[in-house]
């Protein structure tokens, strides 16, 4: 696969050449780099923008621009304000080549059936729940209203206390007097409705344009979804989402996976902008299987799985146990994490359950994942005492020693920044056993008396109960 763009100077070809830091970057070049990871957007450059209002050339060179940096996949919003979400807005197969930027947004059902209070449990729910993990509370997208009166009044009656709830949503009815019934209440809150099928796709073509809301083509022939989607797209319809239909388990699975790889590959690889959508996938059709609870909820989170890693860009889903949600939201952060940017906390000191200037000072790395485990191996020990956190670029102990970035100068200047020793009545640093070769150098740079820690945090507070306080 080629990307449109190869290098920043492709960009920085087209740019005003100034460096006149209007965009908050030093130079053109940077400001370059920048919008070819999107961190930086194009319109920052208010030079060109001034130029490309009265020069052709600029408004060219603008749109050219635009042009080389607009993802593959249209990016698609779906609700309104601060809650909104973005799907799709992706550029490559494999987060290697450029990370994947819109997360997978989870959508959990209610239905019209359902009596009030349980609605309002179950959207209470999906608006409270989030779970802290390596310094991020996950939280949950949205809530998808299905349709199961029949009933266009109930239907609409339902979507409009969902709305209220603030969450972005999908309407979930195949019946367009439904549909529209609910839009006549909800539609400024821009739902996705879904869905366009080949039996009703002209009156869901007619209510995507009318009420100006993204909407979902499903269809599990990929030719048909092609020329459905296309259709839409020439009659004026920009917010598309395919749905090539979700089946379960067996070969049905393994075909919608094949499906949902063709879909991705033609629009990346080919450039078909016929299919180049946002993909929804649902889980949720794993209530449709024989069997118990358990082993339709373990079919759910199987497929959740499977299409997070490979290409859904929204989904729908059922059940809110634990062991399906947080599987699947702690994959999601970890898929959508960037690879090439270590998640990494702010270094500095901590205080560790209210210490004393007699207990301990220990120090490890700003890599996310290992200063929260350390924090929460002595936080649930009971252990008092002064954390360091050493500025490793957010890599790990191991890597950050054999790699210079844990290095006794470092230490050095951590403890002069932050003042430890005005803290303690003593000069005792605990480092991590990973570390233990900087022992001698970090005692010849600082000062200080370095003991060696185990290797495993969650064995400090037995290290302590031999260690501490150390032998004069």
């Amino acid at each position: 696969m080629t990307l449109k763009v190869k290098s920043p100077l492709e960009i920085y070809n087209l740019l005003p050449k100034t460096n006149c830091k209007e965009c908050g970057y030093d130079t053109c070049m940077s400001f370059a780099a920048h919008i070819l990871d999107r961190t930086a957007k194009v319109f920052d450059c208010k030079p060109l923008v001034r130029d490309a209002e009265k020069d052709p050339k600029a408004k060219e060179a603008l749109q050219k621009i635009l042009d080389l940096t607009a993802p593959e996949i249209a990016e698609v919003v779906i609700g309104v304000g601060s809650s909104a979400i973005k799907i799709g807005g992706e550029e490559v197969l494999h987060r290697h080549e450029q990370t994947f930027y819109n997360p997978t947004a989870f959508f959990f059902d209610v239905w019209d059936t359902m009596d009030d209070k349980k609605i309002e449990e179950r959207c209470d729910w999906v608006v409270s729940y989030k779970k802290f993990y390596v310094g991020k509370f996950l939280t949950l997208e949205g809530i998808a209203v299905r349709c199961t009166s029949n009933d266009p009044k109930r239907f609409a009656e339902v979507a409009k206390k969902v709305s209220e709830y603030g969450k972005p949503m999908i309407l979930i009815s195949l019946d367009p007097k439904c549909m529209e019934a609910a839009l006549k209440e909800v539609s400024e809150k821009r739902p996705l409705i879904y869905a366009a099928t080949e039996k009703n796709w002209k009156e869901f073509l007619k209510l995507a344009l009318d009420y100006k809301v993204p909407v979902t083509i499903r269809c599990k022939n990929l030719d048909l979804l092609k020329s459905m989607a296309a259709t839409f797209r020439q009659a004026g319809v920009k917010d598309i989402v395919l749905d090539p239909v979700t089946e379960p388990v067996g070969q049905g699975l393994k075909a919608t996976f094949e499906r949902v790889i063709q879909i991705r590959r033609a629009a990346i690889e080919n450039g078909d902008k016929d299919v180049a959508y946002p993909i929804i996938v649902t889980p949720i059709s794993a209530w449709l299987l024989d069997g118990d609870n358990v082993t339709k909820s373990y079919w759910e989170t199987v497929i959740g799985g499977i299409f997070i890693v490979k290409y859904a860009d929204a989904m729908i889903l059922h059940s809110t146990e634990q062991h399906v949600v947080m599987p699947l939201i702690t994959l999601r952060f970890n898929i959508y994490t960037d690879p090439r940017t270590p998640v990494q906390v702010q270094p500095g000191l901590r205080a560790i359950g209210n210490p004393s200037p007699e207990d301990p000072v220990f120090i490890t790395t700003n890599f996310a994942l290992t200063y929260y485990t350390v924090e929460s191996d002595l936080t649930s020990a009971n252990i008092k005492g002064w954390l360091l956190v050493l500025n490793t670029d957010g890599i790990c102990v191991e890597a950050s020693v054999a790699g210079g970035r844990f290095t006794a100068s470092k230490v050095k200047s951590l403890l002069e920044e932050t003042k430890i020793a005005e803290k303690v009545n003593h000069k005792y640093l605990i480092i991590p056993g990973l570390a233990a070769r900087l022992q001698g150098q970090i005692e010849d740079e600082t000062g200080w008396k370095v003991l060696v820690g185990p290797i495993d945090s969650g064995r400090i507070k037995g290290w302590l109960e031999k260690n501490w306080p150390p032998k004069k």
